[in-house]
């Protein structure tokens, strides 16, 4: 593992605008050209909307081939997630763009109900690890936060390879009414999985009304943050260290003690 160079992108999505998102996001990421991986909230280039007709693009279209070449034209990974269509389903898709064009992408498996996302979005049903400088990366979409066994970090087969991952990202867009639990449950997530955790929140109001407060954040494995943004738009950076993580996990093997259970898709 070397250090990584992370940049958190918080800024206020416009409401089903995705020429002037492309824009003002655009600008955005390219303050923070230098960094090894870039991360932008949910639904970036649309808000968080359930009129997914209005939102939804294909993974042909424009969206993906902007994200794609956006991430080469910084040299960096982007990171993000789109309402893409694949038939007569959308899913809200987060794609890890890379700066030789290859990409990777994960269907947020948790659905909020509560504004119904889950009656008109398909939800994903396997987990994705990637790996940057020789980090193994958990990338997540938002309600997916509040689910801990679906994130559960564990030892792999081989002591010597390490844990499923050693940082978990979360882009979201997760209102102000609910930042307590969200600022919460970032800091329980690294605790509980002995890892980095990235949050990335937007700010604004949405067309919906809902105001975000950002709270973007990097908490380090004991629940430290080591970088807060507050809410206002802001491009943060910082370098990942890997040798604090990799001597918490020496020093604190918490990871021995951990339940062993299986888990079934539904």
């Amino acid at each position: 593992m070397q250090p990584l160079r992370v940049a958190l992108v918080q800024g206020a999505t416009r409401w089903h605008d995705a020429p002037a998102n492309r824009d003002y996001y655009g600008a955005l990421v390219r303050r923070a050209r230098g960094s090894d991986l870039i991360v932008l909230p949910e639904t970036f280039l649309s808000g968080f909307s359930n009129d997914t007709r209005a939102s939804a693009d294909t993974m042909d279209g424009e969206s993906v081939a902007w994200m794609r070449a956006l991430a080469q034209e910084v040299g960096a990974v982007l990171c993000g997630s789109l309402a893409i269509r694949e038939g007569d389903t959308v899913y809200n898709r987060l794609i890890w763009a890379r700066p030789d064009g290859s990409f990777e992408q994960y269907d947020k498996r948790h659905l909020f109900r509560m504004a119904g996302e889950h009656t008109r979005y398909g939800g994903g049903s396997e987990r994705l690890i990637v790996e940057l400088k020789g980090w193994r990366i958990l990338p997540q979409v938002c309600y997916d936060l509040r689910f801990p066994v679906w994130l559960r970090n564990r030892r792999l087969a081989s002591a010597a390879a390490g844990m499923d991952y050693d940082l978990a990202i979360f882009v979201a867009n997760w209102p102000a009414p609910r930042r307590q639990p969200w600022r919460t449950l970032l800091r329980a997530r690294a605790i509980e999985n002995l890892s980095y955790v990235i949050g990335v929140n937007r700010v604004g109001v949405d067309g919906n009304e809902l105001p975000y407060a950002g709270d973007s954040a990097v908490l380090d494995p004991v629940g430290e943050a080591l970088v807060e943004c507050g809410a206002l738009e802001q491009v943060a950076t910082l370098t990942l260290d890997p040798a604090p993580l990799l001597a918490h996990r020496e020093r604190f093997p918490a990871w021995m003690d951990a339940d062993a259970f299986t888990l079934e898709s539904g």
